[in-house]
């Protein structure tokens, strides 16, 4: 009998949405009328821009032509979309980033949980706390999680966001060889500015440490002080890999697409301490692992950069950036201690004195209907706290704050 991977069996994070789902069916069961809001949702419920459907439509029609059929794209993905990328994304913030360190994907998912396998797997991973599973997840599956132990893997050194220090992370003690930061922040909305970064930056180049960036949230940046890429930070280009996303932006949700940037700059060490670019080796990995994202899809993401399609874009992001003030302002009303919103689609809410999260979960859902994410589920420092998101309809959202602020008088 063949045998299993058994770094399979210490994966985690899956409990938290099973859990959440096993808690709304049995309500639902009892309570069969219920009309159930979800603000926990992840997907964007904005369509996909006109911008983005008319050439994807066009691109179906050029597949289905002798002539313009283009079979399989690089690896890396279009030219067309990698220069669309570099111009919009990166250049016009003063970057120097070129389209050959561009890799597009079918999501940015995939990047992340794929990229940590061009590190040795002895290299220490740092996760913030409470944090985007699939840092952790990814890790766990390579080998570097080690044992689960009182809610945390014992081989991860985790970097704990407190609510006194605004959610940001401190400096490792371990000096860990790979460093997970997301800004604007999943889950807690916290979004770094340029002296936050810049000593992440300094201190990667001084361990030698290699900071993964999750930007996906970076459309929903307004504050004019917080950075949009990494590589808006001097010296970044050789310590950081860059991820992005399509999915809230554009409307891609569901069609896949996202991407990330490996600078050339960025070098690994073997173990005769050679040097490699992690470039080269990422390259690799597409072409043992990936065969490219749909055209018709990337034609859809080159679209978003047209200036129809960045009009488009912005109203789509209007409309959660105003779902996220309604939740914000219905919070405060309550009496909530709450974060973020402003420069993300993420509101962190500090349960009720007395309350744990999932104890404040249950309590939503008896009282309000409503569906939020239990800050315990997503790290040790997530409890006493829950997540709140921006992505249901404006119409949905409103009802889902007028059902808190009241269920809340009553308590």
């Amino acid at each position: 009998m063949a045998h299993c991977n058994e770094k399979y069996l210490n994966l985690q994070s899956a409990c938290l949405f099973d859990e959440i789902n096993e808690k709304q069916n049995a309500y639902k069961e009892s309570h069969p009328d219920a009309d159930i809001i979800s603000l926990d949702i992840e997907d964007g419920t904005q369509p996909l821009a006109p911008s983005a459907a008319e050439a994807m439509k066009k691109a179906v029609d050029e597949m289905s032509r002798g002539g313009t059929f283009p079979g399989c794209g690089p690896e890396q993905g279009y030219l067309f979309l990698r220069e669309a990328i570099a111009k919009n994304d990166f250049q016009s913030r003063g970057c120097d980033i070129s389209p050959d360190e561009i890799f597009v994907s079918d999501g940015e998912k995939y990047d992340i949980g794929n990229m940590q396998e061009i590190f040795a797997e002895s290299d220490i991973a740092a996760i913030t706390d409470p944090v985007y599973s699939p840092y952790v997840d990814s890790n766990v599956l390579a080998g570097r999680g080690g044992k689960f132990i009182n809610g945390a893997y014992s081989k991860l050194e985790y970097l704990p966001c407190y609510e006194e220090c605004d959610f940001k992370a401190n400096l490792p003690q371990h000096d860990p060889m790979i460093i997970y930061l997301c800004s604007p922040n999943n889950p807690t909305g916290t979004a770094l500015n340029k002296s936050n970064l810049t000593m992440w930056v300094k201190y990667a180049k001084q361990t030698g440490a290699v900071i993964f960036f999750d930007a996906a949230y970076e459309a929903f940046i307004t504050e004019p002080n917080i950075p949009h890429s990494i590589y808006e930070i001097e010296g970044a280009k050789d310590v950081a890999i860059e991820f992005r996303s399509y999915s809230e932006t554009a409307g891609l949700t569901g069609l896949r697409c996202g991407y990330c940037v490996v600078p050339k700059e960025l070098m690994l060490e073997t173990k005769k301490d050679d040097k490699v670019s992690a470039n080269e080796l990422w390259k690799c990995h597409q072409r043992a692992k990936f065969k490219g994202c749909s055209y018709i899809v990337q034609r859809g993401a080159e679209a978003s950069y047209t200036e129809e399609g960045k009009k488009q874009i912005q109203a789509a992001l209007a409309a959660y950036r105003e779902n996220a003030k309604i939740i914000m302002d219905a919070c405060e009303e309550s009496g909530l201690n709450a974060y973020g919103g402003i420069n993300s689609p993420y509101i962190w809410a500090a349960v009720p004195e007395g309350m744990t999260s999932w104890e404040f979960f249950d309590f939503l859902l008896d009282k309000a209907q409503v569906i939020c994410s239990p800050g315990s589920g997503l790290g040790l420092c997530g409890e006493g706290f829950i997540r709140l998101t921006s992505f249901n309809t404006p119409e949905l959202t409103k009802a889902a704050a007028e059902r808190m602020k009241k269920a809340l008088k009553e308590l």
